[in-house]
């Protein structure tokens, strides 16, 4: 039997009870608290969003770099993604609403990616036109979460590869296969798909710096799930002549089961998520089966009171629907002393999570209204048109690519 502590986290697999301070300190990042938490309240104007104030956002790579440049002056851009191999669930909308906040709050450029290739390239069951499919229905919920449509732009990695195509021949060139062997552990039999799939997940990243021909600083939020990705793109950025970018990591949303995080994959995905396209019958289901914190009766709870750290109920409720601080901490409050039984807590969330889906459906069909005018898909010049072509041992003018 594996250990009760034991966990496994990578882009492609997330498995265990996970102890994200441990994970923190074997990836190597930093801390999210103290000085730097507070250097971000003062730059967002005296606030925090909640899942930063809740501790969902733990972890970061050079954050206080990020903001010392912006006191300087130097504006950032903000990366995320979503990799389609299904319908969006609710921790699929984490990294976006903090992007949306921090849009606002910094008013910053936003780059999505949506990586149909990738699993395509990952999951041997998903077909070329599901990885399509799923890809535009995804970007259609994440557009709904409210982007400033002036200030947002999206790779669709299959539709927008002559964009960025010339600047991932250049990344590629600088990632060693051992890289990605060592950091992903693939085997002898993994697709080479996957192998050159972190070049183009980097281009994001280094775009706006290429394309303006000067140093623009990058700000990723992302589950730590991917940021094994991203340590290869801080690896080789500075040897290309782009700055690092810098990372904030969120915790994954645990599983309504009890069991993992919520996932779009496995054999139990279906009731350990709440999906976006769920409908309201499926949500009251999902969620009155959902694992609690809560005692063998009521009487033993009331007296006892629950435990909301290991609650799947409560962590819904401290991402996003308990609408401020005041909220969260009277349910959390509520449910350690026993005030709160499992059934009203539920009965109350079930009603926020329905109202939310109504809001959110709509502004999701508003967003096929521009999804397709965000895509990029031209490099923002054809690379080496503007020079004389080189010239070959033999003397003669090489033959032009671009006619």
């Amino acid at each position: 039997m594996p250990e009760k502590e034991s966990f496994i986290v990578t882009p492609y697999e997330v498995r265990g009870r996970i102890d994200y301070e441990r994970l923190r300190k074997q990836f190597g990042t930093q801390e999210l608290s103290g000085p730097v938490l507070e250097e971000l309240r003062e730059a967002a104007g005296g606030t925090l969003h909640p899942l930063i104030e809740r501790g969902v956002y733990y972890s970061h790579r050079d954050l206080g770099v990020l903001l010392a440049q912006y006191r300087k002056g130097e504006r950032f851009f903000l990366y995320s993604g979503r990799g389609p191999s299904g319908p969006l669930h609710l921790s699929h909308l984490v990294s976006f609403e903090l992007c949306r906040w921090l849009q606002e709050k910094f008013d910053a450029p936003m780059y999505i990616q949506i990586t149909d290739d990738e699993k395509f390239w990952a999951r041997s069951q998903l077909t070329r036109e599901d990885s399509i499919r799923w890809g535009y229905e995804n970007l259609l919920d994440i557009l709904a979460v409210g982007f400033d449509r002036k200030r947002t732009h999206v790779f669709f990695d299959s539709r927008s590869i002559a964009a960025m195509y010339p600047l991932a021949v250049r990344v590629a060139r600088k990632i060693p296969y051992s890289t990605v062997k060592a950091v992903f552990g693939f085997a002898p039999s993994t697709n080479i798909g996957l192998v050159f799939y972190t070049a183009l997940q980097t281009v994001p990243a280094l775009y706006p710096s290429w394309e303006s021909g000067r140093s623009v600083p990058c700000l990723i939020p992302c589950g730590i799930d991917q940021d094994p990705h991203f340590r290869v793109t801080r690896d080789i950025a500075e040897s290309l002549g782009y700055p690092k970018p810098a990372l904030i990591h969120s915790q994954m949303i645990p599983g309504l089961l009890g069991e993992g995080v919520m996932s779009t994959t496995g054999g139990n995905a279906a009731d350990n998520a709440l999906f976006l396209n769920d409908p309201p019958k499926t949500v009251e289901r999902k969620i009155r089966k959902a694992f609690t914190g809560g005692r063998a009766s009521v009487e033993e709870q009331r007296r006892l009171g629950a435990t909301p750290e290991i609650c799947s109920v409560w962590a819904l409720w401290r991402t996003r629907f308990a609408e401020n601080d005041g909220k969260f901490e009277q349910v959390t409050r509520d449910c350690r002393s026993g005030a709160l039984l499992c059934g009203d807590c539920k009965g109350e969330l079930i009603e926020r999570v329905q109202a939310f889906y109504t809001t959110h459906q709509a502004a999701r069909e508003r967003a096929r209204d521009h999804a397709e005018e965000l895509i990029i898909t031209q490099p923002p010049k054809p690379e080496g048109w503007d020079r004389k072509p080189s010239t070959s041992r033999e003397g003669s003018p090489s033959p032009s690519l671009y006619r």
